[in-house]
C-alpha cells in the first residue's frame, strides 16, 4: 500500500551508513585529485589523528571510525587506479607535445555543441564546433602505435560529425591538447570520421524516437519548442542560447540535464498508471524497475544518466512507501556503489547536487509537506519538492558557482505544477513518433503548453537585474550558504503555515528581484570607465550619464556582462563597439542586450570569422538595432560627457604570422570627463605600427593593453603614449596572457596596470591628484 509522505515525517533518518559513505567518497576523491604517495601520506595522518579519538568512542562508534577509515584507503586507490591512465598515461603524455595523432575507438555519447572552447576556455568562435565523447583503444602518433582504454573529447565542425550515433565504430586524425578530468585529451580533428562500425544496439532502437521527437515539435512555436526534446531526453539541440542563459540564471537548467526529477515523474507516472490499471503487490517494482530502465535506455545510460536514475528512485522510494529510515541507508549505500563504479562521479559537482537534493527531499518534504495542509497534497509536494532540493544544494551551489540565484526558488515553484504534465506528454510523443507521427504531434503541441509557461517564468524572471548576486568566495561565503540553508529550515515551515507570511515573503523577492541591493560603494560614484570580468575577453564600459553607458566589447560569456553592466545599473546603451568578431569580444552580446535599449552597433568591417559575424548580424536584426561600420575618421558625441573617435582600422592588413581580424580591431580614442582614454582591441604590432605613423601625436590617460596584455607589443607604442593607467581584459587561458615581458614593461614605465582576473570587476574614477580605480 503506498503510505502518505506526511505519515512519515517524524521517522528518524538511519544514518549509520552516511560516515561510511562520506569516507569512501572522500578517498576516491583523493585518489582522483592527488599523487599516489602523497594521498598515502594523508591516510596516515588520518588515521594517526582518529587513533587519538578512537578511545573516547564506544564501541559501535570505534567500529564506525575503523570500517570508515578502511573505506578511505579503497576510495584512494579506487580513485587513483582510474586517475593514473587518465592523467599520466601515453595519451596524456602525447597531449602535453601536442602531437598529430591518429585514433581509433568508439563514439560514446552524442554530439554537443560547447559553451566554451576545450584549449582556451572561450567561447567557440564557430557555431557548427561539436564536441564528441570517444572512447578510444589505438592510438597512432610519433611513429608508434600504442594499444590503451582512454576517453578524449573529438572537437570537430558540422556534419558528418554531428550525425554520429553512441556505439559507432571509427577512426579520427587530428592535432592532441591537453585536458582535465576523466577525458586524457581534446583531439582537433582533421577531415571527415572514417567509419569502421555501425551505432550500437541501444542508439540504433532509440534514435529513431528521438529523432521522430524532433519532427513532431516543428508544428510547437519557438522558443518551447527547442525545450521539449530538452526535457524529455537532454537533448538541447533546438535551444537556443538566450533561452540557455535564462534557463540558468533561473535554476532550472536541471530541466533540461536529465536528473533524478525526471527520472522521479516518469517512476511516478508509470506507478499511477499502474495502480488504476490493477497492479498491486509485487507487480509495482517490476513494473517500476522496467519503465526506468526503458527510460533511461531512451535518454542514453551514460553516467550521469544512470546517477540520475538512482537518485530519482531512491527519492520517490521515499516520498512513496519507504520511508526515512531505509532511504536513506539506501541514498548511503548508492553512493557508496555509484563513487566504486565510475569513481570520477566523486569530482562531478552535479553529482554532489544530487545527493544533496535528494537527502533535502527525504528530510525535510514530509514536515513540509504538512506545514501546507490546506493545499492539494499533489499540489503541496509539487511545491515542497523543488523548495527542499533548493535549500539542501544552496551551499555546494555558492561554493561552486560564486552566485545566488534570487529567482531560483520562485521560478521553481512556479513551474513544478507543468513540469509534470510536460514532461509526461513529451515521452507519449516521443514513443508514438516511431509508429503514429501524426499522435505524436498532437501530444507534442499539448506539451508545448506546459513548456510555454516555462520558458515565460524563466525569461520574466532572467530579465530582472536582481534574479542572481553574486556571492563571497572561499570559506566565509560557504559558511555563509551553510548559515542561509540553516536559517531556511528553520523558517520556512513557519511561513508556510502563515498566508500572511508567504506574501510578505513573496513581495522580499519581488523586490530584490526588481531593485537590486548594490554592494556597498558600488558603482562609486563619478565613475569613468569600468573593466568587466567577463572570463578570457574584453568587456568595459565608458560612463555617459545616469544609467547610460558606450559598452566597448561583450566578452564570452552573456551572464557575465549581463552581470556586470547591471551591477552598474546600466538600462541604456548608445553606442555598442564590437571590435572584432572573435568570440571572446562578442559571444556575450545577448547579456548586453538583454534588459537594455541599444541605439546602434558599431563594427569592424572585417567579417571574420564568418559565423560569428553571421551571429552578431542575427541578434542585431532579433533586437532591431542597426548596425555601422566603422570608419577611420568618423567622431561620435554623445551627452555632453563623450567624445568618441575611430583611429582604426584604415586599411585591412593580411598577414600569414598576426591574425587578420585582430588587426581588423576598431581603434577608439575617447575622452570622457577630460580624461583621454585608447581603447585598441586585439590589435598586434603590425597594425600597431600603422596606426603609430599614422597618428605620431596620440596621447593617453588611460590605455586597455591590446590582444589582453600579449606579448605581440609594440614598444615605442607604448612609450609614446604616455598613460598613467593600464587596463587588462583577461582571464584563465592557455595563451600566457597576459605576457610577464609585456607587464613588466608597463610597471617599469611607471604605468599602473588593473587586470579583470586579478582585481575582479573594477571602476576607473576621478580623484583630487588625478585617477584611482575601485575594486568591486
Amino acid at each position: 500500500m503506498i503510505r502518505d509522505v506526511a505519515g512519515d515525517g517524524r521517522q528518524r533518518p538511519d544514518l549509520r551508513l552516511v560516515p561510511i559513505a562520506l569516507a569512501l567518497w572522500a578517498g576516491v576523491l583523493a585518489g582522483l585529485s592527488l599523487p599516489l604517495e602523497r594521498a598515502a601520506v594523508a591516510w596516515v595522518l588520518l588515521g594517526g589523528c582518529m587513533s587519538l579519538v578512537a578511545w573516547r568512542l564506544g564501541r559501535a562508534g570505534r567500529l564506525i571510525a575503523a570500517i570508515s577509515l578502511a573505506c578511505v584507503a579503497v576510495g584512494i586507490v579506487a580513485g587513483a587506479s582510474r586517475a593514473t591512465p587518465v592523467r599520466d598515461g601515453p595519451v596524456a603524455q602525447l597531449a602535453e607535445e601536442k602531437a598529430h595523432v591518429e585514433v581509433e575507438g568508439v563514439i560514446a555519447g552524442d554530439a554537443r555543441r560547447p559553451r566554451s572552447e576545450p584549449t582556451t576556455g572561450t567561447a567557440g568562435d564557430d557555431p557548427e564546433r561539436v564536441l564528441i565523447r570517444m572512447r578510444i583503444d589505438q592510438i597512432s602518433g610519433r611513429g608508434t602505435t600504442i594499444d590503451v582504454r582512454t576517453a578524449v573529447f573529438l572537437a570537430a565542425r558540422g556534419a558528418p560529425w554531428t550525425d554520429l550515433l553512441p556505439g559507432q565504430r571509427l577512426r579520427a586524425r587530428g592535432r592532441l591538447s591537453p585536458a582535465n578530468g576523466d577525458v586524457a585529451a581534446f583531439l582537433q580533428v582533421d577531415g571527415e570520421p572514417e567509419l569502421v562500425g555501425g551505432p550500437g544496439f541501444v542508439a540504433r532502437m532509440t534514435e529513431p524516437m528521438r529523432s521522430g521527437l524532433r519532427e513532431a515539435v516543428d508544428a510547437v512555436p519557438a522558443p518551447h519548442r527547442g525545450l521539449i526534446p530538452g526535457m524529455v531526453v537532454g537533448d538541447e539541440s533546438l535551444m537556443s542560447d538566450d533561452l540557455r542563459d535564462d534557463m540558468r540564471v533561473t535554476g532550472l537548467t536541471h530541466l533540461t540535464a536529465v536528473s533524478g526529477t525526471h527520472v522521479s515523474i516518469v517512476l511516478l507516472s508509470v506507478l499511477g498508471a499502474a495502480r488504476l490499471a490493477g497492479v498491486r503487490g509485487y507487480g509495482l517494482p517490476v513494473v517500476g524497475v522496467l519503465s526506468v530502465a526503458g527510460f533511461v535506455v531512451l535518454v542514453r545510460p551514460d553516467p550521469s544518466v544512470l546517477r540520475a536514475s538512482v537518485m530519482g528512485t531512491i527519492a520517490v522510494a521515499g516520498i512513496l512507501a519507504a520511508g526515512r529510515r531505509r532511504t536513506f541507508r539506501a541514498l548511503a549505500a548508492a553512493v557508496c556503489v555509484l563513487v566504486l563504479v565510475d569513481p570520477w562521479l566523486a569530482r562531478s559537482v552535479g553529482f554532489a547536487l544530487s545527493v544533496s537534493a535528494t537527502a533535502g527531499i527525504l528530510v525535510l518534504v514530509p514536515t513540509w509537506q504538512r506545514s501546507m495542509s490546506r493545499l492539494p497534497r499533489p499540489l503541496a509536494l509539487a511545491l515542497a519538492v523543488p523548495l527542499a532540493a533548493q535549500v539542501a544544494c544552496t551551499p555546494l551551489l555558492v561554493t561552486a558557482f560564486g552566485q545566488f540565484s534570487v529567482a531560483s526558488v520562485p521560478a521553481n515553484m512556479l513551474v513544478a505544477p507543468v513540469v509534470a504534465p510536460a514532461m509526461v506528454l513529451g515521452v507519449a510523443a516521443t514513443v508514438a513518433s516511431a509508429a503514429i507521427p501524426g499522435v505524436a504531434s498532437m501530444l507534442a503541441w499539448l506539451s508545448g503548453l506546459p513548456a510555454w509557461w516555462i520558458v515565460t517564468v524563466a525569461r520574466w524572471f532572467a530579465g530582472h537585474p536582481g534574479a542572481e548576486v553574486e556571492w563571497p568566495d572561499g570559506a566565509a561565503g560557504t559558511l555563509a550558504g551553510i548559515l542561509a540553508a540553516g536559517v531556511a529550515v528553520a523558517l520556512i515551515p513557519l511561513v508556510l503555515r502563515t498566508p500572511v507570511a508567504c506574501v510578505a515573503v513573496a513581495g522580499i523577492v519581488a523586490i530584490a528581484l526588481l531593485r537590486p541591493f548594490p554592494g556597498p560603494g558600488w558603482p562609486p560614484a563619478g565613475w569613468v570607465v569600468a573593466g568587466c570580468e567577463v572570463g578570457q575577453g574584453d568587456g568595459f564600459a565608458i560612463r555617459a550619464g545616469p544609467g547610460s553607458a558606450v559598452v566597448i566589447d561583450a566578452g564570452p560569456d552573456s551572464r557575465l556582462i549581463q552581470r556586470c553592466l547591471d551591477s552598474l545599473g546600466i538600462v541604456h546603451v548608445p553606442l555598442l563597439v564590437l571590435t572584432h568578431y572573435h568570440a571572446d569580444h562578442v559571444a556575450g552580446v545577448p547579456g548586453v542586450l538583454s534588459g537594455r535599449e541599444v541605439d546602434r552597433v558599431l563594427v569592424s568591417p572585417l567579417d571574420e570569422p564568418v559565423a560569428q559575424a553571421d551571429q552578431v548580424v542575427r541578434w542585431m536584426d532579433e533586437a532591431d538595432v542597426p548596425i555601422q561600420v566603422a570608419r577611420a575618421g568618423e567622431r561620435y558625441e554623445i551627452g555632453d560627457r563623450l567624445v568618441t573617435e575611430v583611429l582604426w582600422p584604415r586599411r585591412i592588413i593580411r598577414s600569414s604570422s598576426e591574425s587578420d581580424a585582430n588587426n581588423a580591431s576598431v581603434v577608439l580614442a575617447i575622452r570622457a570627463d577630460e580624461v583621454a582614454l585608447l581603447f585598441t582591441g586585439d590589435i598586434e604590432p603590425l597594425a600597431q605600427r600603422a596606426l603609430r605613423a599614422a597618428e605620431p601625436n596620440l596621447r593617453a590617460d588611460v590605455l586597455k593593453v591590446a590582444h589582453h596584455g600579449s606579448q605581440f607589443q609594440d614598444e615605442r607604442m607604448l612609450a609614446d603614449l604616455g598613460m598613467d593607467l593600464a587596463l587588462v581584459g583577461v582571464g584563465e587561458n592557455r595563451h600566457g596572457h597576459p605576457s610577464g615581458e609585456t607587464m613588466a614593461l608597463l610597471e617599469g614605465a611607471g604605468v599602473e596596470v588593473r587586470r579583470t582576473d586579478e582585481d575582479g570587476t573594477f571602476a576607473v574614477v576621478r580623484t583630487g591628484g588625478g585617477l584611482g580605480v575601485v575594486s568591486r
